[in-house]
């Protein structure tokens, strides 16, 4: 038995429509007007007229300066654990070439893609640990040019340590301007920004929205956001740790979900009040408090298979485990973005330091992808080297398969390489039967 003792807002798909032709009209102007586009919308939202789209060596030596030393050493601290990670992912997927039959050679390459564009939010925010978490995978895939878009600040510049995480990330050109007109020119090019082959990053329901326009014209990681974590728990569970992870996605934007499945409505209740505890001392209440109220979930269940159940089949995109020996479950969970077993496991450190990437699937795309990395950067392709004696195994099964499909091109193209002649049309058959 499921029992909902908080439910989510049932308004929440009333903007999705107004949210789509926003959107849309956005793309069309940058793909018509470029750089004044950008500018325009720059204007309109950020409230600020931008001289420059590019951001400069000497904008980046300014920023690095005005850092203290010890958010230099996070940063750095960051983002070699990040490479480390996605380096041993990069490790993992590798070339071969093997003889399948006599004369028949089968390979495959891992080829970096040439350019991406590294989205990274602002707004509230300044989410430096999304500028690593977007280029380091990619430059430790070999990408050759990482473009970075960035929304600036209500001065014009990009936040300070926003754009040395990206410069120091290995990010190539950084250009000031966010939002759904980034993706767009990032997809499609202006004056100033040059095309990518594919762009990565989170976003608001704008920014996501604009990826899933642009895919097709350019390859996306994929949509990432607005915020998800789902904490399953059972009675072992300490309310306020359980309470402080939902907070904690909470408090990204007014449209993220925190949502907790639990087999113990004492916790539940528990973990209600509590909430409303920390609310009360927490500086981003403004925030995180709409967000819990518009999407927050709790879900009581009768044992705790039938919670691994319903978590399985939310799919959301962290999913913390607050229950006893919670290794033991690993293989019983199956959909999420990224997984964070026990209570010490806070989603928070690998939002921000451990290594693991937080660009993950949202809205239950965690039960077909996994979340970004190495490989999300890299083309795993094929070739085939055939020899003679190859030829002579696999020419008389295509010869026939392509008769019977009635491709008579493709047939006169295998069979060319068996006879090295070209059949004309009544002999067809004859060649067929011979096999």
């Amino acid at each position: 038995m499921i029992k909902y003792i908080k439910q989510a807002s049932a308004n929440e798909k009333k903007e999705v429509q107004t949210v789509q032709d926003t959107v849309k009209t956005i793309i069309d102007n940058v793909i018509e007007s470029g750089d004044a586009a950008l500018r325009e919308y720059s204007e309109k939202f950020d409230g600020i007229r931008l001289d420059s789209i590019r951001v400069s060596e000497d904008d980046i030596m300014k920023a690095k300066k005005q850092l203290p030393a010890t958010l230099l050493e996070d940063i750095n601290f960051s983002i070699e654990r990040i490479r480390s990670f996605a380096q041993l992912q990069r490790n993992s997927i590798s070339e071969f070439e093997n003889e399948m039959i006599p004369g028949v050679f089968l390979g495959q390459k891992v080829i970096p893609i040439e350019s991406v564009g590294a989205y990274v939010p602002g707004g509230r925010y300044p989410l430096l640990s999304s500028a690593q978490m977007a280029i380091i995978p990619a430059k430790v895939a070999g990408v050759e040019r990482i473009q970075v878009c960035t929304p600036p600040t209500k001065t014009g510049e990009v936040h300070s340590a926003v754009l040395v995480a990206a410069s120091l990330s290995g990010a190539d050109d950084i250009y000031r301007v966010g939002g759904a007109q980034a993706i767009a020119a990032l997809a499609y090019g202006t004056e100033s920004i040059r095309p990518v082959n594919k762009i990565t990053g989170p976003g608001n329901r704008f920014v996501t929205e604009a990826k899933k326009q642009v895919h097709g014209k350019v390859g996306i990681d994929l949509l990432a956001g607005p915020s998800e974590v789902l904490v399953l728990a059972d009675e072992s569970a300490k309310p306020a740790f359980v309470a402080s992870d939902l907070l904690a996605q909470s408090e990204h934007d007014v449209h993220a979900q925190g949502i907790l499945v639990t087999d113990s409505e004492e916790l539940a209740n528990a973990v209600l009040q509590e909430i409303e505890v920390q609310l009360n001392s927490l500086p981003t209440a403004d925030v995180a408090r709409v967000s819990w109220q518009n999407r927050g979930q709790v879900i009581v269940t009768s044992t705790l298979d039938e919670a691994i159940k319903v978590t399985n089949d939310l799919a959301s995109e962290h999913l913390h485990v607050h229950v006893k020996d919670a290794p033991l479950y690993l293989d019983q969970l199956k959909n999420y973005g990224s997984l964070f077993l026990g209570e010490n496991a806070s989603v928070v450190y690998a939002d921000k330091v451990c290594g693991t990437n937080h660009i993950l699937p949202t809205n239950e795309a965690a039960k077909y992808t996994g979340g970004v990395w190495a490989g999300t950067f890299l083309k795993v392709v094929t070739y085939q080297r055939i020899e003679q004696q190859g030829i002579e195994v696999l020419a008389p099964h295509c010869v026939r398969q392509s008769y019977r499909e009635g491709l008579i091109g493709h047939l006169r193209s295998a069979n060319i390489r068996l006879t090295g002649k070209l059949d004309a049309e009544k002999d067809l058959l004859a060649t067929i039967q011979t096999f």
